[in-house]
């Protein structure tokens, strides 16, 4: 059973029982000192878009204490001018070399990118000062130390503060958290290693001052599997092959360009993520007539099976290693070379066409599309009932599967498009939708799509129905802040 010396925790209903978990806000600002204890001095390692969000709102939330916030970057790094333009700086010792920050701070977190992470963790490791605390955002070095026979070092804490969502959703929650309490991206943490007894209290006074407005347990290797698979599947990989095929779809079907292109991208970001976010999967298809449910019952039995197919085969893959290798060896393939860009099919020249229909209109998307909703609602259930199959808690199993989608990353690719977000993600995140983003497009092309056509199965519409995941989100909508993201 989790327990906190520091901060009051409570329990949320979930499917067969219950879980503790931290329900945030800067209320519990003045807690942090005491949950730090032992802490002066926390080294952020890395610049990306986690470690400029999550130096910034740790910086911000300690504010007026002894701890001290700094960022250490490789030599010659590019973002060395962008970490002194956010106020760190070497003159008052809260920016400097990486190697150099980590051995002078008591916790370590360690934000650079994974193939990074994987290729010069010994240094890191040898610079640690005694007893310090290894902080991680992601589990994907744990996958790399298994594979490869290595280990964390002896004598030192190793935790994970994992937000569930991109790098700017957390900075830019944080920053409306200042008006509305409570507002930020959720996150879960974990516990690897706890040699001085105080990792767990460590690990929650970094996820309230992240801006977390509910905090969830997990362990470091349960976060690694639903992180990597979650963002192949139904958090960008997916998303990116269900527009492309439903916009060939209604192209193929008499649509003009820009019409397909709203059917497709602007319903899913629009409309039908936000009716997930604010009332649940089931209220999608609740939203529709008689004859939109026909369709959109169709529709999701003819995409579950195909989409729960591919989301297995993706589990196995990062569950054996084989997707953590493909990653590594991109990345020494890849070298300093840019990737190739997504954004050149068809669909992509109309976003700005669409997104001017939008402003036309005076509306957030239009009605939800029948046969769009099934097609990604059958996706998100199938990646949840995969998730529940394997394990996972039904925390860990709603936000990676459903919270993170709708609440975090949808907005920004209703802003800015989906094929936008996958060429700006993390390199990981990005050669993984590369990789499978194709598998599902072809899967709902050549599978779903012509099964579509055929009467719906009732069973699995009733397994839908009945479905615990709606349970778990009705116990998360309560923790959820009466604020959506700001994406500018």
């Amino acid at each position: 059973m989790t327990t906190s010396t520091v901060f009051a925790l409570e329990t949320m209903d979930v499917p067969g029982g219950t879980e503790t978990i931290l329900r945030g806000g800067r209320h519990l600002f003045p807690l942090l000192p005491r949950a730090l204890a032992g802490v002066r001095r926390i080294g952020v390692v890395g610049w990306g878009p986690q470690g400029r969000a999550q130096a910034r709102n740790l910086r911000d939330s300690l504010a007026g204490t002894d701890i001290t916030v700094a960022v250490g970057l490789r030599p010659g790094s590019a973002s060395a001018a962008d970490a002194r333009a956010h106020g760190f700086t070497e003159e008052d010792g809260t920016l400097g070399d990486w190697l150099a920050v980590t051995a002078d701070s008591d916790l370590v977190v360690l934000l650079i990118a994974d193939a990074a992470l994987a290729a010069h963790h010994r240094k890191i490791f040898a610079a640690l000062k005694p007893g310090a605390t290894i902080g991680l955002s992601h589990g994907f070095l744990l996958g790399h130390l298994r594979e490869t026979g290595g280990d964390f070092p002896p004598g030192h804490g190793v935790v994970a503060v994992c937000p569930k969502g991109m790098g700017d959703s957390v900075r830019r929650l944080y920053e409306q958290g200042a008006e509305i309490n409570g507002a930020g991206i959720n996150s879960s943490y974990a516990v690897h290693a706890d040699p001085d007894g105080n990792a767990t209290d460590r690990a929650l006074a970094w996820s309230v001052a992240l801006g977390s407005p509910y905090t969830f347990r997990t362990t470091l290797e349960s976060e690694y599997l639903s992180d990597i698979v979650g963002e192949r599947a139904v958090l960008l990989g997916a998303v990116h092959g269900i527009v492309e095929s439903l916009y060939t779809r209604y192209r193929l079907a008499g649509d003009d360009g820009t019409t397909a292109y709203a059917r497709s991208c602007e319903n899913i970001t629009g409309p039908i993520a936000r009716t997930i976010s604010r009332a649940g999967l089931r209220a999608v298809r609740e939203s529709l007539d008689a004859s939109g449910r026909d369709v959109f019952d169709r529709a999701y039995t003819a995409t579950y099976g195909p989409a729960r197919e591919i989301v297995a085969e993706i589990y196995d893959e990062v569950a054996d290693g084989t997707e953590l290798r493909s990653v590594i060896l991109a990345e020494r393939r890849l070298g300093t070379r840019p990737m190739s860009r997504i954004g050149g099919s068809p669909m992509w020249s109309l976003s700005d066409r669409a997104h001017a229909r939008r402003d036309e209109r005076g509306l957030p998307g239009g009605p939800v599309d029948p046969f769009t909703a099934g097609v990604f609602v059958a996706t998100m259930t199938a990646q949840v009932d995969e998730f529940a199959e394997r394990g996972h808690p039904w925390s860990e199993i709603v936000n990676e599967s459903v919270i993170e989608a709708v609440d975090s990353l949808l907005p920004y690719m209703r802003a800015r498009d989906v094929a936008y977000m996958v060429d700006n993600c993390s390199r990981t995140a990005r050669l993984g939708a590369r990789r499978w983003g194709p598998r599902f497009q072809t899967a709902y092309e050549q599978i779903a799509y012509p099964a579509a056509e055929h009467p719906a199965d009732r069973a699995l519409l009733a397994a839908f129905d009945t479905n615990p995941v709606h349970e778990a989100l009705a116990s998360a909508a309560k923790l959820r802040p009466a604020v959506d993201i700001s994406v500018g």
